[in-house]
């Protein structure tokens, strides 16, 4: 079975095929470090994880570039309201390359903690103006542009294949029919590719071009950095679908504008909105929760995107403190059963034995339906329930169902190697297995005798030594606390 990928242009899934055989480019739209990215916004960046770890698993070289906007992006899309980094800058004191390097890092910190593989390529559009200025020029060369109010604009007008990534009909791109007009457009949509009448008396950071000295508009340093890096033709852009209407949309225009070429990116991939009580999370609001304040309530990063892998990329995934409780439950259950299985196996020095380890009989059969859910689009839900398949196998060789766990966690990246290398290392003085389902079985015959007394003594016990239970209509599981 070959990849099967949601292509946001054509709203259908299509199989993967990419322009050079073996090679794919992919781009993925990175953070306005203006703020700590909040945990609605780190969905894409997992997403993007998962669908670059099936490409590698699948043979492919991939060059996997991601920006990073730290000028010219405006609280609205559509060129309208403050700018992002200099309203940051203001209200903290700083300059905007010193907010910039903050948050850039405090962006890649939440990414390392939820084992997201870094890009090949991270480029800051700062460091590219040269680059966003020289295809500027060719846009306007091919008479796409406009100078009107100060500033430099690209004409939707000439541009026929204006929005057919947001499916837009002709009727929604007449004046006022989306946004509000500015004077200075002769489209509503029309949008602004270099400013040189700044909107703010103290613009931090402009530069020198052709049409006077400003800084450019949110959306060329996209078009600029992605062809830099990977040609005027590439096979994956991947980002939110709050990107879909304006930013991906204006991306495309003057990417085919200044290039000639159609299109411009083969395959379209946007991932919904986390949602908080049926709200979309953002920055605007206030309210919105990063992954150290999950983290500061007790919960790992790595239970933070079990949940995410719990809901497909495409569907709005509701957040409540009680889906990541129950997420840190399933993970911690897993990482026990995954315990009880290593130490059948022969305990630490089996992980290294079980790493690479080809699946066999039954295991295999596991990992084929893994991948053939992988294969589907990415359907992250039906990988997991694959590797709860696995992991509750009685009848496969301890060694087996590692080795294919482990290959099944290189592309969910939830670190069970390392979290069960850790666990060994941790606890080499704890009780083994045997010991603990052997007092397990002992608790569950005086609680059916109802000597709740014993049965609670030996709930203690087991807590003293780090080993936590929990009933439910199951059964009692347990695991190392």
């Amino acid at each position: 079975m070959s990849l099967v990928l949601y292509n946001t242009m054509k709203r259908e899934a299509e199989p993967f095929q990419p322009y050079c055989t073996g090679k794919i480019g992919f781009y993925g739209c990175g953070p306005t470090v203006y703020n700590y990215a909040h945990i609605g916004n780190l969905r894409a960046y997992v997403t993007h994880d998962i669908l670059i770890r099936t490409l590698r698993r699948r043979g492919y070289n991939v060059t996997h570039v991601m920006n990073i906007t730290d000028v010219g992006h405006l609280s609205g899309d559509n060129d309208e309201g403050d700018d992002k980094m200099i309203r940051s800058a203001e209200e903290r004191g700083k300059s905007v390359l010193e907010i910039a390097e903050f948050y850039t890092n405090a962006f890649f910190s939440d990414t390392d903690r939820l084992n997201i593989v870094r890009p090949n390529i991270v480029c800051k559009a700062t460091d590219h103006i040269d680059d966003m200025i020289a295809l500027i020029k060719r846009i306007e060369l091919r008479g796409f542009t406009y100078f009107s109010g100060g500033n430099l604009y690209f004409d939707i007008s000439k541009f026929p294949h204006y929005g057919d990534l947001a499916h837009l009909k002709p009727d929604s791109l007449k004046a006022g029919a989306r946004i509000e007009v500015d004077s200075s457009k002769r489209n509503p949509q029309d949008f602004v590719l270099w400013f040189t009448k700044s909107k703010f008396s103290n613009q931090a950071l402009t530069w020198e071009s052709p049409w006077g000295r400003g800084y450019p508009g949110w959306h060329i340093e996209c078009s600029a950095m992605s062809m830099k890096y990977l040609g005027e033709q590439f096979d994956i852009h991947a980002g939110g679908i709050d990107h879909i209407q304006i930013h991906h949309s204006n991306e495309i225009a003057q990417s085919e504008a200044a290039t000639g070429i159609h299109p411009w990116v083969r395959y379209w991939v946007h991932n919904e909105f986390l949602v908080l009580d049926k709200t979309k999370m953002s920055k605007s609001s206030g309210g919105f929760i990063t992954l150290q304040n999950i983290i500061d309530l007790g919960y790992s990063a790595l239970d933070y995107r079990f949940f995410l892998l719990g809901g497909h990329y495409r569907s709005q995934l509701q957040f409540s403190f009680d889906s990541l409780e129950s997420a840190r439950n399933s993970r911690r259950s897993l990482m026990s059963s995954f315990r009880h299985i290593a130490e059948k196996a022969g305990g630490l020095a089996s992980l290294d034995e079980a790493a690479g380890k080809m699946p066999q009989g039954r295991t295999a059969e596991y990992l084929a339906v893994f991948e053939a859910a992988l294969d589907s689009d990415l359907s992250t839900p039906k990988a997991i329930a694959a590797l709860w398949g696995l992991v509750k196998d009685d009848e496969s060789r301890p060694l087996d169902i590692l080795g294919a766990a482990f290959s099944m966690d290189d592309v969910l990246g939830l670190n069970l190697a390392k979290e069960l290398r850790k666990n060994f290392t941790e606890s080499e003085n704890d009780m083994n297995v045997d010991e603990i389902e052997a007092a397990i079985a002992v608790r569950t015959a005086a609680k059916k005798a109802k000597n709740f007394a014993e049965a609670d003594e030996i709930r203690n016990k087991l807590k003293a030594e780090g080993v936590i239970l929990e009933d439910s209509p199951h059964g009692t599981t347990w695991r190392r606390g």
